[in-house]
């Protein structure tokens, strides 16, 4: 069934060479064998039909087919497929898990920035008090300082004004001494010593009180 019309030609027996002349006497292939030094099948070879579009071969070439499909299918579905369906799987798991992880790490930075951005308020507004508190204790310490030094100027007016009012008064003590010892000079020059230290002094206390 399985032999084709072309591999029946190439058994059946060769016709008988010619007798060669007796002059030249040469080896030849013995009768029925094929000349294959040169690689060409004898004549009559060539007139068969090329397998594969012989159509006494097509039901052998139709099973081996269906063979080979199902040997290639069987394969597929017990070795490649499970293969690729575990690496898809792995593959799928991992980019899963990538995922988690960077949706985790993502919560973890949102956590942190709102946490910094909190405790950053926090601290400005601790900073902020602590100014306003600053400014305020400086500013009792200023108006304190103010206070002390305004009473220690007017303290020391005071003591300056009671020095002042104490040499006026000297000072009008010995202005009238000088103006008795004056006038007295001037009164023993013109009219003579004449006149006696009382009644200068109450002419100069007349003359003061008149001006």
């Amino acid at each position: 069934m399985f032999v084709t019309s072309a591999y029946a030609q190439e058994a059946a027996p060769a016709p008988a060479p010619q007798a060669a002349p007796a002059t030249s006497p040469a080896p030849g292939p013995a009768a029925g064998q094929v000349h294959t030094e040169t690689g060409v099948p004898a004549e009559g070879a060539h007139g068969g039909v090329f397998p594969p579009f012989d159509h006494t071969t097509y039901p052998s070439s139709l099973l081996w087919l269906v063979i080979t499909f199902v040997i290639f299918y069987l394969v597929m579905q017990k070795a490649v497929v499970p293969r690729l369906g575990g690496i898809l799987e792995s593959r799928h798991s991992r980019i899963a898990q990538d995922l988690e992880e960077a949706a985790r790490l993502k919560a973890e930075a949102d956590a942190a920035v709102a946490t910094y951005e909190s405790e950053l308020a926090a601290a400005r507004a601790k900073a902020n008090s602590i100014g306003a508190a600053a400014r305020d204790a400086a500013k009792a310490k200023a108006e304190e300082d103010r206070r002390a030094v305004e009473a220690s100027l007017a303290e020391k007016l005071k003591a300056a004004e009671a020095r002042i009012s104490e040499i006026k008064t000297r000072a009008f003590a010995d202005v009238g001494s000088i103006a008795e010892d004056t006038a007295e000079a001037v009164v023993e020059r013109l009219i003579g010593p004449s006149a006696s230290k009382a009644d200068i002094a109450v002419a100069v206390a007349a003359a003061g009180k008149g001006a």
